[in-house]
This record gives C-alpha cells, sequence and structure tokens, in this order.
C-alpha cells in the first residue's frame, strides 16, 4: 500500500463547496443550516478520515474507506469479464455512497485502468482524482467536462457508470432504480465497448426512502434527501455488501435497436441476477 506523508491534504469545507455552487446561495443561507449540513454530512469525521488517509489515492483509498466501515465485501462472476477487453460496466445504485466504493475496489481486483463519471462534487474527494470524470452539464466547466468524458471513452481504460444516475428509490415495496438513462447505450456502440451488467447489493433507512416519498407527494423538486446521503452511508458500518458481474453484452447486439429500450433491458438484466 502506497503512502506518501509528504502529500497535502484536502479537507472538506462546507461553506466553500457551497460558494463555489452559487455565490448567492451562499449569502443567503443561513448560518444555523450551513452548520446543520455540516453536521448530517459527517465534515469533522471525513477530515480527520481524509488526515489518516493521507498519501493514499485510487485503489488504496477505496480499500481505506470500505475497511473504516468495516464493510464485508463478496465478489463474484468477475471471471467472467475478458482481461482484454474494453467496457462500459453498468449498474444498479442501492446505496449512493459505499456502493460506489465497493464497485470501483472490485473493478480494480481486475482492472487497474478504470474511470468514473460522477456528480463533480465528489471531486472534493482527492483520493479518487486519477478514477473520478466530473459530470456537469453548464458553462465552461461543462465544455471541459465533456471534453474529458470523450477522451476516457476513446482510452484504453474501463468505464463504470450508474445509468440510473440518482440512487435507488422504494418503488411499489421494493428497492429499485429509476430508469436507466440511454446514454451509455450509445456510448457502447459509438466506441466499441462491451457493456458488463453489475448488480450491488444493499438498501438505505427506512427514513431515506420515507423521505423521498413525502418530498414528492408535496410537490418538492429539490432532492432533499441527497443531502442525507454521507449521513445514510455512516449507517452502512458492519455490512455485507456483495457485487456480482454477469457476461458482457457485446456492443454489436445494441447496435441498430433503440437505446432508451436496451437500458431498460440492461437495466432488467442486472435485477435478474439477483435470483441466482
Amino acid at each position: 500500500m502506497q503512502h506518501t506523508p509528504d502529500t497535502e491534504v484536502s479537507l472538506i469545507d462546507i461553506d466553500k463547496v457551497i460558494e463555489a455552487k452559487s455565490k448567492r446561495l451562499h449569502r443567503l443561507l443561513p448560518r444555523p443550516i450551513v452548520s446543520y449540513i455540516k453536521r448530517i454530512i459527517h465534515q469533522d469525521d471525513i477530515n480527520q478520515f481524509l488526515i489518516s488517509c493521507k498519501g493514499l489515492e485510487d485503489f488504496d483509498f477505496a480499500d481505506a474507506i470500505l475497511r473504516k466501515f468495516g464493510a464485508r465485501i463478496s465478489v463474484s462472476g468477475l471471471e467472467n469479464v475478458p482481461a482484454d477487453g474494453r467496457y462500459i460496466f453498468a449498474s444498479n445504485h442501492p446505496l449512493g455512497g459505499l456502493d460506489g466504493i465497493l464497485f470501483i475496489a472490485a473493478v480494480g481486483q481486475k482492472f487497474r485502468d478504470i474511470k468514473f463519471p460522477v456528480n463533480d462534487i465528489l471531486l472534493y474527494l482527492k483520493g479518487f482524482r486519477n478514477i473520478f470524470l466530473p459530470v456537469n452539464k453548464t458553462g465552461v466547466t461543462g465544455r471541459r467536462a465533456a471534453e474529458l468524458m470523450e477522451e476516457a471513452f476513446a482510452s484504453p481504460s474501463q468505464i463504470l457508470m450508474f445509468p440510473a444516475g440518482l440512487c435507488s428509490r422504494r418503488i411499489g415495496g421494493r428497492i429499485v432504480d429509476l430508469d436507466w438513462k440511454k446514454g451509455f447505450v450509445g456510448k457502447a456502440v459509438s466506441t466499441h465497448r462491451d457493456v458488463v451488467p453489475v448488480l450491488i447489493s444493499g438498501a438505505n433507512s427506512s427514513f431515506f426512502y420515507n423521505l423521498s416519498t413525502w418530498r414528492k407527494r408535496l410537490g418538492i423538486k429539490f432532492n432533499i434527501e441527497m443531502l442525507y446521503l454521507v449521513d445514510e452511508m455512516y449507517k452502512q458500518y458492519d455490512r455485507d455488501l456483495s457485487i456480482t458481474f454477469g457476461r458482457p453484452i457485446a456492443w454489436q447486439q445494441l447496435e441498430g435497436r433503440k437505446a432508451v429500450e436496451m437500458a431498460q433491458h440492461i437495466k432488467q438484466t442486472v435485477y435478474s441476477m439477483g435470483g441466482r
């Protein structure tokens, strides 16, 4: 494990994060609300952890996070994926935090060159600077993010994706993803990448799903429950987590088909893997 003691640690500062996203919002937000956000995202604990992991990056950083949360992980089906291919690993998104770390660690057991498109706010986790790709669709930053995405898909790197975008919700009594966005299907065809279906276990708390349900009933568009995803991650201590890899779906099988339909078909394929 590499550990570079002289590497500068970038700590999380919610004030600066909010200001960087919106100076107007930063001015208008009452200080008690900012303090509350700091508590629910566990800013102090995260920063202590970042200091303890000084110098760790990429897969070493992912392993350190899994150890911190006492996660017992089970990886199966990775032998289904030939080592000489270029892939899009498409997974369900049950947790909104620890599942992404497990995703990185598991794929890293076989492939050491990976890229993972994420919300640009996660770029504050500098330990994943070599893996994370920013998803930002507006302004100059959005243009640069698009360029980085194109470069990644053209490269030999393996691409990890949560096609739903948002983490799973409780729908009809089941914890499942929302509809998968079709973009990864088009990318698979245009860049000649086979798609590997991936199933990750896990669920958030009833509080998270109930908050999501009531937010929608009240007609609130802002994704309030997203603010609690770090807190949900801290509820995942000492859990058994599993990740299952299916056989690659050749990009030629997707060519000429409706991307929307194929995205949902691959989503169904992922969930059917849970019955194995």
